[in-house]
């Protein structure tokens, strides 16, 4: 059977992006609010054409979505990775021709087993969809979920973590649209607007954020973060924190960030309306779209697509359980083929930066490749950013090989200790669950220390060749000299 091809392509796409919080045994109505999030998107007028999704862990909850949308959305991929599952999936008008699932090379640890970014292998889902018969009617879409932030920046201890992720999707968005394609990035980036991985991915890539197009003044962080202190302006109002800011999480709308006493008197059957003029000083925005598929003359045309609408979506609630669908919201924006360009908007390098994040600036250089856009100084401020890192793991991975080796010794003393005393008694008894319990940590340790934090060190060494050879590539199109060390250190 031939493969569908729509005969004729749109004019504008509709796109939506939701972290849909479905999080198995740890979401509360998970079933209930997946469902209902299925049921939303095929009633809603007019329907999105392409959707993304994150923290869809399960098959059961992503069948269900499926089943219910399949006569707006007819196509659908949901994608495996990690031990748990990578929680992202695709849904798309039109044919998926390929997809991918590229896992991030650097995610998390371990031992952060309560926080558990590692283990659900977090990357990037790739679709190639088919909207048109022509060459360029190809559509790339790269749905993701970064590395949650457990710190405030620049003391994150994951910050080289979401650094590199944002490093990753940003060539594959800039691969698609050297390959003539339009590039669609979706997802729960758990970035601010003002953060240092978002103004990578700008500088990096030829995308542009769909919510700073056409809000170019919304805000850059929440409201008690002191970037957005600094900026003087009012608390924001739940209503105006959706309209202008675009907050998809924390706000003051979601019932899953209110008080535990005003979840109770909902759980009660309680209707509880939240005033639109309420003071949000808590909402953010952490869910992105990014569109582009131009932006570096002449290497790449001018853009043929334009951001028509952005707007916040999945406000409402459940139905019969009175809570919100997810503790985000999502974005929805439509984009229209367009001769003409974006609209004005800031750069990345122009938009004002949290003090504690490092400054970006792009190169001066006119003739540099894509892929090496940004400044000497702030390749620089990666590169010592991964060392400090690397220094970290280097040490821990040091403590964790002494403590398996001394977990052998101890096991021995342990083993003799019980031969001279005798296994009847309680000391023997005591002696060999120290043992036990003795070497099954220094095991672990050293399963952590010799293999994981050994190819995480790997990995890092790839990411800092990638830098500093884009480095070098800004400092010859600069005319100056090729930096010293362009090959990382060996590793111990």
């Amino acid at each position: 059977m031939a493969p569908f091809i729509p005969p004729e392509a749109p004019s504008s796409i509709r796109i939506l992006t939701l972290n849909c919080w479905g999080l198995k045994y740890i979401a509360k109505y998970r079933n209930e609010r997946m469902s209902e999030i299925g049921r939303q998107l095929a009633l809603a007028s007019p329907p999105p054409e392409i959707v993304g999704l994150q923290e869809c862990w399960t098959q059961e909850d992503f069948e269900s979505i499926r089943d219910q949308t399949r006569h707006i959305l007819p196509y659908g991929k949901f994608y495996y990775g990690g031990i748990f599952g990578a929680g992202l999936a695709i849904l798309s008008k039109w044919p998926i021709e390929e997809s991918s699932m590229f896992g991030y090379p650097l995610n998390g640890r371990p031992t952060a087993f309560f926080r558990g970014d590692w283990f659900v292998g977090k990357g990037v889902a790739s679709a190639r969809v088919r909207f048109g018969p022509g060459i360029a009617d190809v559509a790339e879409v790269f749905c993701t979920h970064l590395h949650a932030p457990y710190e405030r920046e620049p003391n994150d201890s994951y910050l080289c973590h979401r650094t590199a992720q944002a490093w990753e999707i940003s060539k594959l968005m800039r691969g698609a649209a050297e390959r003539g394609h339009l590039v669609i990035g979706l997802g729960d980036f758990n970035m601010l607007p003002s953060s240092f991985a978002h103004r990578l991915i700008t500088a990096q890539s030829p995308v542009r954020d769909v919510w700073r197009v056409l809000h170019p003044d919304s805000s850059l962080a929440a409201a008690i973060n002191p970037i957005e202190k600094a900026r003087g302006l009012p608390i924001p109002s739940a209503e105006f924190n959706l309209t202008e800011n675009g907050a998809t999480c924390d706000g003051s709308y979601n019932t899953w960030r209110w008080t535990e006493a005003m979840r109770k008197r909902l759980d009660k059957g309680e209707e509880i309306v939240i005033d639109k003029d309420t003071p949000d000083p808590r909402g953010k925005r952490l869910d992105y779209i990014f569109v582009g598929d131009g932006g570096y003359p002449p290497a790449f045309p001018p853009s043929r697509w334009s951001v028509e609408s952005a707007q916040i979506a999945m406000t409402q609630r459940h139905p019969k359980l009175g809570c919100s669908l997810s503790d985000h919201f999502a974005v929805e924006a439509v984009i229209t083929r367009a001769s003409n360009n974006y609209p004005p908007t800031q750069s990345s390098d122009d938009m004002p930066a949290d003090p504690d994040s490092p400054t970006l600036h792009k190169t001066t250089s006119k003739q540099v490749s894509p892929n090496a856009a940004l400044s000497p100084d702030t390749y620089d401020h990666i590169i010592d950013m991964t060392h400090t890192y690397v220094r970290r793991e280097r040490s821990q991975r040091r403590w964790r090989m002494a403590h398996f080796i001394a977990s052998i010794v101890i096991t021995i003393g342990c083993m003799v200790g019980v031969w001279w005393v005798g296994s009847r008694t309680y000391i023997g008894f005591i002696l060999i669950l120290v043992s036990t319990l003795n070497f099954g940590a220094g095991i672990l340790d050293g399963l952590i220390g010799g293999l994981f934090m050994s190819s995480e060190l790997r990995a890092l060494k790839e990411f800092e060749w990638e830098v500093r050879n884009a480095r070098s590539l800004v400092v010859a199109a600069e005319g100056g000299a090729p930096s010293e060390g362009t090959e990382s250190k060996k590793d111990d």
